[in-house]
């Protein structure tokens, strides 16, 4: 690999990391959705996990995305960070548009399962949907913490390079080691070991330090990340399936175990031979067309694709009482693309109607604030949306619980909200969302990144514009892909 110490691959937009965003969401999104093993019978729903069956463990090796995700996550916030001039705004104006989206799935969920049980709905199920809409929120619980140490992160990466990643990796085997010899508790702890770790090696990616000068060096990667993961899988006592299955006593990613990191370096070297193809395919008019609609939505589709399942399920499922087909059998592949079909037209339904929370801006730049109160966001907003991961938005035996973790994440949000009026803009420039980057740009010396048509004035935070659109005063205006 060549390493470098303070520059960006090329120049320009970074069609490879588009691309990596946009099929990890395709890949969570179809994943959750043909997963579940639904029947339902005298009011019980019954859930089963099609993955579960035998040698379908093998794909979870690439549908299981998360390291990419935070590997994107990594590139965008090194993008975005590097040119800020003050880390307190960027920090603000981060964890507030990570937060935003969320308001109105905590709207919706907090009464629907009332509305529904009140409506006659059988109660198991309506609390199983109430479950499966805040399941997902870990995700966002750990990225908040992630951007909020990512000035530190930064300043490692500066001084101690590749070593920073070194040191999480073995502290992420270190906890490992505990939670099969003493308890499996600590190994919660690797949420950040792991994922950390992982962001770092996007810095490196966004810097210039993983540019492999061939093909075969960066197949030689992936089949490096991947043989270390099979080795630890036959060898250690780590299970085979990358997500957590149904009944097992350990999993991969709940809490996730150091085999995530060996996994990255797999995925990555993957991603980084098909690089040429990839590139070629993101500059066709169409699929730059589709990149830039997803751009301004992934955080929208993260949070409402489980509500999208949960209302094909209800219908089907419940309503007309189907019974998904045996995973793998002729039916069940018939059945699939009219199952995500119906999914996406829901899906597709709550994208227009809640999408416009991701456009929300301040009207002016993001103000100072105390770092204080900033950490106090983030660690409020964190302890939220991990409540709302474990209990949903329904507890039978505290109806309040629900109601105390959107109260923490709300507070989190008003901490760092901006008072300023909020401006609605379809389609304005990239957004912060889960799996992703505000901008991949390759060539960006000190975050000042310019594609056609464009320029910057003043711009603040690192805030990416995209074709045809332009940055005044942090703010992006973008005049592409409206939505």
């Amino acid at each position: 690999m060549q390493q470098t110490q303070a520059r960006s691959p090329g120049r320009g937009r970074d069609p490879f990391i588009d691309v990596i965003r946009a099929l990890c969401v395709l890949a969570v999104i179809s994943q959750h959705w043909l997963m579940p093993v639904l029947a339902y019978e005298n009011g019980h729903l019954s859930t089963g996990n099609a993955l579960a069956s035998p040698g379908w463990w093998i794909v979870t090796w690439l549908t299981q995305v998360m390291p990419m995700v935070f590997f994107a996550g990594g590139a965008a916030n090194f993008f975005s960070f590097r040119p800020t001039k003050s880390t307190r705004v960027w920090l603000r104006s981060r964890i507030a548009r990570l937060l935003v989206p969320v308001v109105p799935l905590a709207a919706v969920w907090l009464l629907l399962p009332h509305v529904l049980i009140g409506a006659g709905v059988p109660e198991q199920p309506v609390l199983l949907a109430g479950k499966i809409a805040g399941q997902l929120l870990w995700f966002l619980a750990v990225y908040v913490l992630v951007v909020a140490l990512t000035p530190v992160m930064y300043g490692w990466y500066r001084r101690y390079g590749w070593r920073v990643v070194g040191v999480l990796a073995v502290c992420a085997l270190a906890v490992d080691v505990l939670r099969f010899e003493v308890g499996p508790a600590i190994g919660f702890v690797n949420a950040l070991f792991v994922w950390l770790a992982v962001h770092q090696i996007g810095f490196h990616y966004a810097d210039g330090g993983l540019r492999v000068r061939s093909g075969r060096a960066s197949a030689g990667l992936s089949a490096a990340g991947f043989g270390l993961t099979a080795v630890a899988v036959f060898f250690g006592p780590y299970p085979a399936s990358m997500i957590g299955m149904p009944g097992a006593p350990v999993s991969n990613m709940s809490p996730p175990t150091a085999l995530m990191l060996s996994l990255a370096v797999g995925q990555l070297g993957l991603w980084l031979t098909l690089k040429p193809v990839i590139t070629r395919l993101a500059a066709r008019p169409s699929v730059t067309a589709v990149l830039g609609w997803c751009g301004t939505r992934f955080m929208t589709l993260y949070l409402w694709h489980m509500p999208a399942l949960v209302m094909t399920a209800g219908i089907a499922v419940v309503g007309l009482g189907f019974s998904t087909p045996t995973p793998g059998s002729p039916m069940w592949f018939a059945v699939a693309p009219l199952w995500v079909g119906v999914s996406g037209v829901f899906l597709v339904c709550f994208t227009r109607l809640f999408g416009r929370f991701e456009f929300r801006r301040g009207s002016g730049a993001a103000s100072e604030m105390g770092l204080g109160k900033i950490v106090l966001a983030a660690i409020l907003s964190a302890g939220g949306l991990l409540g709302l991961a474990a209990q949903g938005f329904i507890a039978p035996g505290n109806p309040l619980a629900p109601v105390l973790w959107v109260a923490l994440v709300l507070a989190g949000l008003l901490v760092v909200r901006e008072r300023t009026a909020p401006e609605v803009g379809a389609g304005q420039g990239s957004r912060l969302v889960p799996v992703q980057l505000d901008v991949h740009h390759e060539g960006a010396r000190g975050g000042d990144v310019r594609g056609e048509d464009s320029r910057t004035e003043g711009a603040r935070g690192g805030d990416v514009r995209t074709e045809g659109g332009r940055t005044e005063g942090g703010r992006v205006l973008a005049r592409h892909g409206s939505g």
